[in-house]
């Protein structure tokens, strides 16, 4: 390797080794392998520029216009040509993300979300301070100089980071010391031999006195290195940094009092939510059955500048023996005292203690202060949540629909605050909302409609890989895009419900987590959640659950069903059960884990999946059999195919469940029914009577469970076809009550889905069910009712691309399951007649 080399070697470790200072900034920390392999394509071009040789200028306008095509094939590749070509559009897309970047950086407490800002900022810099390290050092041979960009990159991290600000200063210093020697050393063999002629003895002496001068200077720099590390701590220093911003954050004041400032909690929980395996932070014991209201609130975000929710800077105290009556809390609201005993895990640091809310108090050990408006409490003098045990005394309100609906105006300094949404929220936010809202009589309606637009009815997707987003606009590019997580759902519900005049805020903490055999439940990462809180006069701040599929829904927001009147009584499940899906094997073998969770698994169901394909194929092969067609026309063919095969699937999957025909349940066949004592040689049932209106066969068969299990699949898939999405949290009476609340159906519809409902309870839990005939027909009359209270775009996509098709790919995934077990079991067996004959020819004839 040349000496040059080596130098521009150096000179892009001595850039990852300074850069190394910013790790502490941002998390997560995976810009550096980004930034190290973009620096050695830069230091490439550099050094193949130079051994063209191209003009010195030249070369480092040959490493800048590098540069800039990484950053554009990383940031801005939609708005580029060819992906790596800039454009007008390109630095446009640069100066917006450095401006979102800016106003990041500023929001944000150390460590701050590597936003696409930040990251362009950071990325984009080190690539800066290395173009001018490899210019200065390599491509115009000073190396001294090149100690100038690299003290700004560690000046600007050691002004912001906290903590062990020595180590990124030694890596640094020794990449800036090893830069110096590499030139050094470069420069001393350029001189040459002295003694050319020289004897072998004489050689190696002047030999070692060329290294001489090298193994000076590194002691030298070693020397220079420990003085600039050991003087500082002997001289005054100064606190706080560049911004002041190191050790700013929440629970680091001085204890007594003091505030704690708007650090977001919202950093980790996207991350949280992500994680490839999930681990245990909390485990907690409580003395209620109640646990779906178990939600362990950390903070509540309050202060909305357009772009971001963030906690107000508030004064804190010290922790009080009774934290009182919660704010707005009337006496005639029902509540029910519990206490709770959590303990975190050693490895989960969070300065805010989780606890239910209310909270009325808290018996923990630590340096812990409260903060009476959020009653919270928060870490002092670097307290946290690792190993703690502590006791927590808390509230479960349980108000009413009619308390919620008819409470009156907030006080006038509360509605002021919390209802502040600023000029740069955009005006598509609050149009929606009144949108949303339409005809409600009351705060509480409003609030309500909502959560169930956000929930069930606007066709939202819960998706955990979306960033939170920054910018004034980052709101209205949810509404429009329909796709987020909790953080995106709970933000966009409180902003709008300011608009609507609500006061609102959003919390931040856990959902209830999961039940354990030894009776405590368990806290993972996983279950970090966001959800927004509204305040309502007499009760309070009140949670509400707008993100589709995570946590419950509230109980004050589902309005109690009148039409369930008539409805036999079963068995119901104890409220201390898990809601997680169940363990115990399905009735049928063919059923999928997804078909499980939404209650219901007709064994004819498997079959209509696997048949699919051969069905819709011999149809398409009817309707357009002919010489000239598949000659002329396959591409038109497969056009037209293709768009209607989610359609296809599901009619042929709605006839194999219904029956076809008349939507009749066939009788049980006489024989076996009959000697097993269920029924007469006629099939009907001993002794049995049938509602007048109704079809009189009743059987207690297997048939008839599959049936029954089969109708209600149908109904739940086509509520959710209709964009009703299955809630696998509820028993099916209720999911029948929100079916027609949210289908808005009519009182026969409403009949029919309560019908289909009973007869799965019946198969579910009653010891001796008795099935009604006529559930086909019930399930053809809820899919009218469906249709005829949807919009036009709601029934083309139910008809052309409905939801419910997503069954196709977990069909095929849990048969290419089985399949693969099956070929796993029968590869020891298949492999003698797989393995070639031996060439030695006396082996495995």
């Amino acid at each position: 390797m040349s000496g040059r080399a080596r130098l521009a070697l150096c000179a892009w470790a001595a850039t990852v080794m300074a850069a190394c200072a910013l790790l502490p900034l941002v998390d997560p920390a995976t810009w550096i392998l980004q930034v190290a392999l973009m620096l050695g394509v830069q230091t490439g071009v550099g050094a193949l520029t130079r051994r063209v040789p191209l003009a010195r200028p030249l070369t480092v306008a040959a490493q800048a216009l590098v540069t800039l095509m990484m950053l554009t094939l990383v940031f801005a590749r939609q708005q580029a040509v060819a992906w790596i070509v800039p454009g007008p559009e390109v630095f446009q897309h640069f100066a917006t993300l450095l401006q979102t970047g800016a106003e990041d950086v500023g929001r944000y407490a150390i460590p701050a979300p590597l936003s696409e800002g930040i990251r362009l900022m950071i990325i984009g810099g080190v690539l800066v301070i290395g173009l001018m390290v490899d210019a200065l050092a390599v491509t115009f041979r000073s190396a001294a100089p090149a100690g100038l960009p690299l003290l700004a990159l560690y000046s600007v991290a050691a002004g912001l980071s906290d903590g062990a600000a020595w180590l990124w200063f030694v890596l640094a210093s020794a990449g800036y010391l090893l830069l110096l020697l590499t030139e050094s050393r470069d420069r001393l063999s350029q001189w040459g031999r002295i003694f050319g002629g020289a004897p072998h003895g004489l050689r190696a002496e002047s030999a070692n006195g060329a290294v001489a001068p090298v193994r000076t200077g590194r002691r030298i720099g070693a020397v220079a290195l420990g003085i600039a590390l050991v003087v500082p701590l002997g001289l005054p220093s100064l606190d706080g940094g560049l911004l002041a911003g190191a050790g700013a954050g929440l629970g680091r004041g001085s204890g007594g009092g003091g505030t704690i400032s708007a650090v977001n909690p919202l950093v980790s929980l996207r991350d949280s939510l992500n994680v490839d395996e999930d681990r245990q932070v909390l485990s907690y014991r409580t003395n209620t059955d109640n646990v779906q209201e178990m939600y362990l609130r950390i903070v509540s975000l309050d202060d909305f500048d357009g772009t971001s929710w963030k906690p107000t800077e508030r004064a804190i105290t010290e922790v009080p023996d009774d934290f009182g009556t919660p704010i707005g809390l009337a006496s005639d609201v029902r509540r029910s005292s519990i206490e709770t005993r959590i303990v975190a895990a050693r490895d989960y640091e969070q300065d805010w203690l989780p606890m239910p809310y209310p909270v009325t108090g808290v018996d923990i050990d630590g340096d812990w202060r409260y903060e009476p408006v959020g009653r919270t409490l928060v870490g002092d003098h670097d307290q946290n949540t690792r190993g703690a045990q502590y006791k927590v005394e808390s509230l479960i309100v349980q108000p009413t629909a009619d308390q919620l609906a008819s409470a009156p105006e907030p006080p006038p300094s509360l509605r002021r605050e919390y209802t502040k949404v600023p000029a740069s929220l955009p005006s598509v936010v609050a149009r929606t909302a009144r949108e949303v809202t339409k005809g409600s009589a009351n705060n509480y309606e409003r609030a309500v409609k909502l959560q169930d637009w956000f929930a069930f009815s606007g066709e939202f997707t819960y998706d955990t890989e979306v960033r939170v987003g920054t910018g004034s606009r980052a709101i209205a590019r949810f509404l429009q895009e329909k796709e987020g997580f909790c953080v995106h759902f709970s933000f966009a519900m409180a902003a709008m419900a300011r608009t609507l005049g609500i006061p609102a805020r959003v919390a931040v903490g856990f959902t209830p987590g999961t039940p354990q055999t030894n009776g405590t439940m368990s806290v993972g990462l996983r279950d970090a959640h966001a959800w927004p809180e509204l305040y309502f006069e007499g009760v309070g701040w009140t949670r509400f659950e707008p993100t589709p599929n995570r946590g419950t829904t509230p109980q004050y927001t589902v309005p109690e069903d009148s039409g369930t009147g008539g409805l036999p009584e079963v068995p119901r499940p104890s409220q201390s059960a898990s809601t997680a899906p169940s363990t115990a094997p399905s009735a049928s073998e063919g059923c999928t884990p997804q078909e499980v969770r939404l209650e219901g698994c007709a064994s004819e169901s498997a079959a209509a999946v696997a048949g699919s394909d051969e069905s819709e194929r011999s149809l398409w092969g009817l309707l357009f059999f002919s010489p000239w067609a598949l000659l002329i026309l396959p591409g038109a063919l497969l056009a037209l195919a293709i768009p209607l095969l989610p359609m296809l699937w599901r009619l042929r999957v709605r006839s194999v469940r219904l029956g076809a025909h008349d939507g009749t349940l066939p009788k049980a066949a006489p024989g076996a029914a009959a000697a097993r004592g269920v029924t007469d040689e006629s099939g009907e049932p001993k002794g049995s009577q049938a509602p007048p209106g109704r079809a009189t066969a009743y059987g207690r068969t297997e048939a008839a469970a599959a049936h029954a299990l089969a109708a209600w699949q149908e109904v739940t898939d086509t509520a959710w076809d209709y964009g009703v999405a299955p809630d696998e949290s509820q028993t099916p009476r209720k999911a029948a009550a929100r079916i027609v609340r949210l289908g808005q159906l009519e009182p026969s519809a409403a009949e029919a889905v309560h019908r289909v409902a009973a007869a799965v309870e019946q198969v579910l839990f009653a010891p001796r069910p008795l099935i009604p005939a006529g559930l086909a027909r019930d399930a053809h009359h809820v899919g009218a009712g469906l249709r005829a209270h949807a919009g036009r775009r709601t029934r083309l996509r139910a008809l052309l691309l409905p939801r419910s098709t997503i069954r196709v790919a977990w069909a095929a995934s849990a048969r290419w399951a089985r399949t693969r077990d099956e070929l796993l079991t029968r590869v020891p067996t298949l492999r003698p007649p797989w393995r070639r004959p031996s060439t030695g020819g006396g082996q495995n004839s």
